[in-house]
């Protein structure tokens, strides 16, 4: 009976589970109150993917919070993807998570074995991680939600961020991308079997595979690419290092016929909000427009997007063959230099 139930039909508007928009965040944040302390080595300042806090020479504490409504019907999917996006967060500061809380809103006219559904696949997806679930807060809403608050830890010198791009760095994605037009796709009852396997496939796997071999290398800087669409979290990137990413539009992996369902306009309102916050940004010359939605694309447990030394990124990219990661990671452009009033990401 629980297969029968349409969750992603219970959001209130089209596109409700993408991010606000980087505009509308920066003018909310920009009238809080400022803290300080020293101890505090990541902030809101640089749009981070968490909070980073140094409790001694040797451990940082990060915290990061994330949960949003349903992409897919099944519940227990639902559970592992909220989970594994969640998660991420810790893995892109370079960190191993190990405590998680559960964050519930659920509506009462919902069998409450749907949500046991949903606390299983995040459960599971927790305890795949290696991290412990330690109980949470749900609260009653007419919109399903759920996702997790994560605690990690990594060593206050071998911390990610955000920034740190070089120029001549190469940069690396170690997922696919199109899951919001495939999940789009797949709700208008046009996808492929293929399309839709792999896309599950990507959003309910860990990164932690990823973190694991690039924790052998010298990571400049790192993110994990989801809301906000690849265009999004590399002019995030881009900005905080004042550089320019140069993105090859055909090097990038997508998903299976998501280029074929982005040219049928099978396009979420989350792209259409992340090309209005971000495209004075971008320099796109003869890009066709199926790429440009693609990039846009806000994307639901997404991969981590890396800038790595042009020395060490073959390297790094064999370690993640031999890894056998879930997803396929690829190498998507270079990190240039950044001229007087130069765009923050060139796509070629």
């Amino acid at each position: 009976m629980m297969k029968d139930i349409r969750l992603t039909q219970m959001t209130k508007a089209s596109g409700c589970a993408a991010k606000i928009g980087p505009n509308i965040l920066s003018e909310v944040l920009g009238k809080l109150p400022k803290f300080y302390d020293e101890r505090m080595l990541v902030g809101i300042e640089t749009s981070d993917d968490a909070a980073v806090y140094k409790i001694t020479e040797d451990i940082a504490l990060i915290q990061t919070l994330d949960f949003f409504t349903p992409v897919v019907d099944d519940p227990y999917i639902f559970g592992q993807i909220a989970a594994a996006n969640a998660l991420s967060d810790v893995y892109a500061m370079g960190g191993e998570p190990k405590i998680a809380l559960n964050i519930v809103a659920f509506p009462n006219c919902l069998d409450p074995s749907i949500l046991g559904e949903i606390l299983a696949g995040g459960a599971d997806k927790v305890r795949e991680a290696g991290a412990v679930l330690a109980g949470g807060h749900s609260i009653q809403d007419d919109v399903p939600k759920y996702g997790l608050s994560v605690t990690g830890f990594a060593h206050p010198k071998k911390l990610y961020k955000n920034y740190g791009c070089k120029p001549e760095d190469i940069l690396i994605l170690t997922k696919p991308v199109g899951s919001g037009i495939v999940n789009t796709a797949i709700k208008g009852e046009c996808a492929s079997d293929e399309a839709l396997k792999q896309v599950l496939a990507s959003m309910t796997s860990l990164n932690k595979k990823a973190k694991e071999v690039s924790e052998k290398y010298h990571i400049h800087a790192c993110t994990d690419v989801t809301g906000f669409g690849v265009i999004g979290h590399g002019r995030e990137m881009a900005a905080a290092s004042d550089v320019t990413l140069e993105l090859d539009v055909h090097k990038i992996t997508y998903f299976e016929n998501a280029i074929d369902y982005a040219k049928m306009g099978f396009v979420p309102a989350g792209a259409y909000n992340n090309r209005k916050h971000n495209e004075r940004f971008v320099e796109a010359r003869n890009i066709e427009e199926h790429f440009m939605d693609l990039l846009y694309d806000p994307q639901t447990s997404g991969g981590l997007l890396m800038s790595v030394s042009k020395e060490e990124a073959e390297s790094i990219m064999e370690d993640f063959e031999k890894k056998h990661l879930d997803t396929k990671a690829s190498v998507i452009g270079q990190v240039c230099k950044r001229e007087p009033d130069g765009k923050y990401i060139r796509l070629i």
